[in-house]
Order: structure tokens, then C-alpha cells, then sequence
């Protein structure tokens, strides 16, 4: 006959206890294998600062794609040929000749593409920068000159107005005349004018204690020119087409002799919408 077992109450609650205690451990090993997976899932996504570094990367890529688009797109612009009327007119000079004046001024009419009396420019290489001066046309540059008068000591209220018109870029002139003691007040706005050569400066007579006189000398057609600020360049106007091979060669010949032929290296006559005609300076 076997063996009997037999339970007893006490026996049965420790074994529950058991169990208990059993599925206790199963339940907290799991939840510490699944916090160790969520982890390692944590680890292999890239940190907060590398993915704001690849938005960045990805961002500059986009600007410099654009810049590129817009770059080529200006080339495209920029490469795009003369108008067919202007390139006619290109036809008609031969770009290695250097023209005698008076071939200059013969052509120069035939060469005219704007409905308007076109400007007559000259623009001239010059041996060194730095070359300065003035100059006052026999016929005028035939357009009007706006002069305008700072003076200090009559009027101190128009220069504080003149000041801040200045400094917020409204420059309704093309000479400014100052008296001596109106030079400091001018001085806050020196970096405006000085670029553009409005700046007045007693070696061109635009800062004398006489300014109405030299006002009537600029407004009957005397002229300040100066060489670029970066390069020996120096840009001219001499009159308009309509004055006719006399008058322009009288004003050209005035420039070139102010300007001194010593200080040229070439210079090119040109109207203002054709294309440029180079000049023998020993015609000049």
C-alpha cells in the first residue's frame, strides 16, 4: 500500500506565499529586460545635438543649392548679348583703330540709339590714381548744374537742415559750396560726399569765404574732376550730341588740356547709349 501524503493548512498558505513570490520576481525581471531593450533602442537614435547638427548641415545645403540657382541664373542674365540695334551701330566702328577726333566726332552721330540728345562722355586711363582738378567748358557740359551754398555764418539753421538731409541719403545737387567755418559741421557727413566727390575742398574752390562767387562759376559750366577712388579712372561729361563736331571739339580739347596729356594713358569718346570709340591722343 503507498505512502500518503497529507496536506496540512499551514503547508498550503506557504506555498501560495511561494507563488506569489514566484510571479512577483517574473513580473519585475520582465520589466527590468524590457527597460534594458527600450534603452538600447534609446541609444542606437541619434543624441538631441547631432540630429540639430544634420538639420543644420541639410540647411546650409539648401542656402548654398539656392545661392548656386541664383548665381547661374544672374551669369545666364549677365551673358545675355546686345540688342540687335546697338550691335548694328557696334558694326560700324573698328574696335583695334584708334579714331583722330575729328573721325571720332564725325562718327560719333551715327552711333546715337536713344530717341533723347544723348550725353557725350569721356573716359579716360590715366597713368597713376590721384589726379585731380578743375575745369570749365566753353560751351558748357549742357546740362544744369544744381549748386548749392552751406554757410555757417549766415545761416546755421539751413546747414543743420542741409546735415540731415545729407544723412538720410537726399543729395539734390551736383556741386556744394561751403564757407571755411562751415567745414566741421560738414565733417559728420564727410564719408557721404567723399565717395560720390561732393565733399567740398578748397583745392577745386568748392570751400571759399566767397561762395556765391564761385557758385557762378560752376553754374556757368565749370566742372571738378578726380580719379576713381580704387583705380586711375576718370569719367567726363563734354557736352551733347546735338553740339556738333565744333562745339564738342572745343570742350574735349579744353578737358584734355586741364587734365594734361602727360597723365593719359587712352581715352574713349563715347555717347550715352553706343558703344565706345577710342581716340588717338595726339589728335587731342
Amino acid at each position: 500500500m503507498g505512502k500518503i501524503r497529507v496536506k496540512t493548512l499551514g503547508d498550503e498558505e506557504q506555498s501560495k506565499k511561494d507563488q506569489k513570490k514566484a510571479e512577483a520576481r517574473a513580473v519585475a525581471k520582465k520589466a527590468k529586460e524590457e527597460a534594458a531593450a527600450k534603452k538600447s533602442a534609446e541609444e542606437t537614435v541619434a543624441p538631441a545635438d547631432v540630429v540639430k547638427e544634420e538639420v543644420a548641415v541639410e540647411a546650409k545645403s539648401e542656402q548654398k543649392e539656392k545661392k548656386t540657382t541664383k548665381k547661374a541664373k544672374f551669369d545666364k542674365t549677365k551673358a545675355k548679348t546686345h540688342s540687335s540695334a546697338y550691335l548694328t551701330v557696334a558694326a560700324k566702328i573698328d574696335k583695334n583703330k584708334k579714331y583722330s577726333l575729328n573721325d571720332a566726332l564725325s562718327i560719333l552721330p551715327e552711333l546715337k540709339l536713344a530717341k533723347f540728345d544723348e550725353t557725350v562722355e569721356l573716359h579716360i586711363n590715366t597713368v597713376e590714381k590721384g589726379i585731380s582738378g578743375n575745369v570749365t567748358l566753353p560751351h558748357g557740359t549742357g546740362k544744369t548744374i544744381r549748386v548749392v551754398i552751406a554757410n555757417q555764418g549766415e545761416d546755421p539753421k539751413a546747414v543743420e537742415e542741409l546735415v540731415k538731409k545729407i544723412e538720410a541719403g537726399q543729395i539734390d545737387f551736383d556741386v556744394l559750396i561751403a564757407t571755411p567755418d562751415t567745414m566741421p559741421k560738414l565733417a559728420k557727413v564727410a564719408r557721404v560726399l567723399g565717395p560720390r566727390g561732393l565733399m567740398p575742398n578748397p583745392k577745386n574752390g568748392t570751400v571759399t569765404p566767397k561762395p556765391t562767387d564761385a557758385a557762378k562759376k560752376f553754374e556757368g559750366g565749370q566742372m571738378n574732376f578726380k580719379t576713381e577712388a580704387k583705380f586711375p579712372l576718370l569719367h567726363l561729361t563734354v557736352g551733347k550730341v546735338s553740339f556738333g563736331e565744333k562745339k564738342l571739339a572745343d570742350n574735349i580739347k579744353t578737358a584734355i588740356a586741364a587734365i594734361q596729356t602727360k597723365n593719359i594713358q587712352t581715352v574713349t569718346l563715347k555717347s550715352t547709349m553706343s558703344p565706345g570709340l577710342k581716340l588717338d591722343i595726339s589728335s587731342l
